[in-house]
């Protein structure tokens, strides 16, 4: 079991490793640089509402424009479930569809 000081995971989901790989040039870095964050602040992104209550939205920001990446916090795990990442247009949409996709298959 974790400890209290322990740093948390952060894992991608495999359509989030897709989502990544989509960026381009400087703005992959700049989410993984957001993401790695989420090792020692997993609640620095802001909780979101409604359906999606439970996930939290991390912004950052690179060249091509304003970005997000959507997760969710396991605390007993000290894991931070990454599942989508993308442009503002369309993000939440996409993101509550996959969420539930998620915790259907009991992934969150």
């Amino acid at each position: 079991m974790a400890t209290k000081d322990e740093p948390f995971a952060v894992e991608l989901t495999r359509q989030a490793e897709k989502d990544l790989r989509k960026l381009r040039g400087r703005a992959d870095e700049r989410a993984l640089e957001a993401l790695s964050g989420l090792e020692q602040d997993p609640f620095a992104g802001h909780r979101l509402t409604g359906a999606m209550s439970d996930v939290r939205s991390l912004e950052f920001s690179s060249v091509g424009g304003a970005y997000r990446a959507a997760y969710v916090v396991l605390v007993p795990e000290r894991v931070c479930v990454v599942f989508m990442i993308g442009a503002h247009e369309g993000f939440y949409r996409e993101a509550e569809r996959r969420a539930a996709a998620l915790q259907k298959q009991g992934k969150i």
